[in-house]
């Protein structure tokens, strides 16, 4: 390939035939200069309803609004050439019935340009993957622990254990059933997560559930160490880079206070004292 060959982006289908393959690398992404640094490493940015905690200071995903999402996603688009935008469809957007989940999954592909959205959900799900599917919507499903049920599951705890397995499963089968074109399984067991993924034809995305799903997806602000006080047992830590910009506002600080900086070097100078 030249280097004036326009890279082709990632879309739907082609993360549907990664079924087994090649593991697909997801992360989230909120901004545009995050993006950017996903792009080359990721088949898939993910504008996820996470950012009500990680950037807006939420206690859960559960305030997010459509509004927020459109923003991001647009920022997240603008920022990619080849990894594909898959946005969330934020709570209470899509619950009511498949036409709202309609409207609102097709307000937020218009007007971010992502080309797929994420809901949570099972089999009570199913009808509306099948109905936003069959109207040219690509759905990737969300099973196990799904945030915006917190309050209903009570709290962030493991899904899928004994008698929750044959739910699990049920739920895996159904979005597969009903089009998504892949399936992001949260927080459940690695046996379990590799039954669903040996029998399920789309690909799983784990978080949380073991190394058989046939991708991975953390929280970028995660991984990345950003955060000093939050570190689910789920996440490796790839960079500190919370310490490191401690550590670096700590001294800009310190040169503030002690008139080291603005150094000479980082001033302009006087045009009328340089005039002889």
């Amino acid at each position: 390939m030249s280097a004036s060959t326009p890279i082709r982006p990632v879309l739907p289908p082609d993360i549907k035939a990664r079924k087994g393959g090649v593991p697909l690398v997801v992360l989230t992404s909120y901004t545009t200069p995050m993006a950017r640094l996903v792009d080359p490493h990721c088949d898939i940015a993910l504008v996820g309803d996470s950012v009500g905690m990680v950037l807006h200071g939420l206690p859960s995903t559960v305030g997010v609004t459509m509004e927020m999402m459109v923003l991001h996603g647009r920022a997240v688009v603008r920022g990619l050439t080849k990894a594909m935008a898959v946005i969330d469809m934020p709570f209470g957007s899509y619950e009511e019935g498949p036409q709202q989940a309609f409207r609102s999954a097709a307000r937020l592909m218009a007007e971010t340009g992502a080309p797929a959205v994420k809901l949570e959900g099972g089999v009570h799900m199913a009808e509306t993957i099948a109905f936003l599917t069959a109207r040219g919507v690509p759905v990737m499903a969300h099973i196990g622990l799904t945030p915006q049920s917190v309050n209903t599951l009570g709290g962030y705890k493991v899904v899928g254990r004994d008698d929750e397995a044959a739910k699990v499963m049920a739920d895996a089968k159904a979005v597969q059933a009903a089009g998504a074109f892949s399936v992001v399984l949260e927080k459940v067991p690695e046996g379990l997560s590799g039954r669903i993924t040996a029998e399920l034809s789309i690909p799983t995305i784990g978080i949380g559930a073991g190394v058989d799903c046939d991708g991975q997806v953390l929280v970028i602000d995660d991984m990345l160490g950003l955060f000093t006080d939050f570190r689910p047992k789920f996440v490796k830590r790839y960079a500190e880079l919370g310490k490191t910009a401690d550590a670096a506002i700590a001294d800009y600080a310190a040169e503030v206070r002690a008139r080291t900086f603005p150094a000479p070097e980082h001033a302009f100078p006087d045009v009328l004292k340089a005039k002889p």
